[in-house]
């Protein structure tokens, strides 16, 4: 699912963090799971940067109605999809929009966003110079997250494990159908994601709003469990259906005991695009037939699909391309709330300084011998993508508002008042300021554009013969060649 782990690369890294995690699945088979501790004592002090009052967990979004009551009745169908290791100036930083904050760019109309390097030298922003990436590059383990926010500069990217990878973007010839999205429902631009670290905790702010404690893709031990549940927990004591629909890997087995619950009937093989509606299970023949659950995650391949280094990243906008029209193309669009967003930013470089963050609870980071803690989970980390499609979004919005992967928690539980797991998920913004509830704009969904491998076929070449040269030449200058601002 995501990025280093032991200090590996390439392929065999990734497959040999997953085949641990799935023997240690199969180990734990008819074992029952623990509950991981917590305390959140200190969690329930207001941090002196906080405005406002602060809910608690365990507290319902509308304490005057009764838990699992439906409050938005417009949206019958969320499902999210998240894909794999890309920051917003990454990918959305040429994304010339009004009021969206991407690259600031020169009379050149290049980017002109720099890091330094150790002697001094200025890695510029450069344009990717194929759709394929590096093995093992960039980085965003706990360390390297913390190097290239360097206390909120955002300048230690070139210098982190990440090396001169980090300065490269894509623009919107090299994903056409994500830019033509992006262009036309509403996208938020502080949307950052939960933790500075890799895609494990991540995932588990996604469906817990903590990760308790986990900071890079170790494997979870066979009792981690929230203490205060899961989303899919406050799911199904609402009795309100749920679906994880994956291809390699779902997202519950971050949390073993969940996995074993529900495999085989809430967490499915996702099936392939084209299916037909009388196909008996899958994501796809329940888009084409009407029958999705009210919440559902959609999982790519994380093989070749979820954009993560070094795969083609045309590939995993073609099999997002195919979700979404198979959403807007189902009978249950008029009722459906699709988010697109990234676990983390993948160690690629984003201009804007995640900012302070509520911890979720009191559980600390447990962080690898040696490394630092921080300033524990009380920190955002770097923006992703995030665009919300849906009959109710509001064409061309661009959302300033602080949001994080919890946001995702705060919307189902605002839909269905359920009540809060943690700190975080209590009093993040729901997402729904990003909808018109009272007038639908695109009942009839939109055409978007074709992904790149539609359209050119050749966009593969690079997935045998390399990602190019990177960094491109003319990229670095010597010192004091760049005048501030940094971004």
């Amino acid at each position: 699912m995501s990025d280093q782990q032991d200090n590996g690369s390439g392929s065999g890294r990734r497959l040999t963090r997953r085949a641990a995690l799935q023997a240690g699945l199969i180990a734990a088979a008819g074992v029952g799971a623990g509950v991981s501790g917590l305390s959140p004592a200190s969690a329930s002090v207001r941090p002196g940067w906080w405005r406002g009052p602060l809910r608690q967990p365990g507290s319902l979004p509308y304490p005057n109605l009764a838990a699992g009551t439906d409050t938005v009745p417009q949206i019958q169908h969320i499902v999210v999809l998240m894909q794999e290791n890309h920051s917003y100036d990454n990918k959305l930083g040429m994304l010339r929009r009004f009021g969206a904050d991407g690259f600031r760019l020169g009379r050149d109309g290049l980017p002109t966003a720099w890091n330094p390097y150790s002697n001094g030298d200025i890695q510029h922003a450069f344009h990717m110079p194929t759709t394929c990436q590096l093995t093992g590059f960039p980085s965003q383990t706990w360390l390297d997250s913390h190097t290239q926010f360097d206390g909120g500069r955002n300048d230690g990217f070139v210098e982190s494990g990440s090396g001169p990878v980090a300065m490269g973007y894509w623009d919107g010839a090299d994903q056409p159908f994500y830019y033509s999205m992006a262009s036309i429902f509403p996208i938020g631009d502080r949307y950052f994601c939960s933790v500075l670290g890799q895609t494990y905790p991540n995932r588990r702010y996604l469906i817990s709003a903590t990760s308790i404690g986990q900071v890079n893709d170790t494997t979870p031990a066979l009792t981690d469990y929230p203490a205060n549940g899961t989303i899919f927990d406050r799911l199904d004591a609402a009795s309100i259906t749920w679906k994880d629909y994956f291809s390699t890997l779902p997202t519950v087995e971050l949390y073993p005991e969940l996995y074993f619950k529900n495999a085989g009937t809430k967490v499915v093989p996702i099936g392939a695009p084209g299916t037909s509606s009388t196909a008996p299970t899958g994501f796809f023949a329940d888009a084409a037939n009407g029958s999705l659950p009210s919440f559902s995650l959609v999982e790519p391949d994380y093989d070749t699909q979820s954009e993560e280094d070094p795969q083609n990243i045309a590939v995993g906008e073609q099999f997002a391309a195919s979700v979404i029209n198979a959403v807007m193309a189902g009978p249950g669009w008029p009722s459906t709330m699709l988010i697109w967003t990234y676990d983390e930013h993948g160690g690629y470089y984003d201009h804007v300084p995640p900012p302070p963050a509520l911890a979720p609870d009191d559980i600390p980071p447990a962080v690898p011998a040696g490394e630092s803690t921080y300033n524990g989970f009380a920190q955002y980390g770097f923006r992703v993508p995030m665009a919300v499609i849906s009959p109710f979004a509001r064409p061309r919005h661009v959302s300033h508002r602080v949001m994080d992967h919890t946001s995702i928690c705060a919307l189902a539980e605002a839909k269905w008042n359920l009540p809060a797991m943690t700190y975080r998920d209590a009093n993040a913004s729901n997402m729904l300021h990003m909808l018109d509830l009272r007038r639908p704009a695109f009942l009839n969904p939109p055409t978007l554009a074709q992904p790149l491998l539609t359209t050119d076929p050749s966009a593969l070449a690079c997935s045998t013969s390399g990602p190019g040269t990177i960094p491109p030449p003319g990229s670095v200058t010597p010192p004091g060649s760049v005048p501030p601002p940094r971004w």
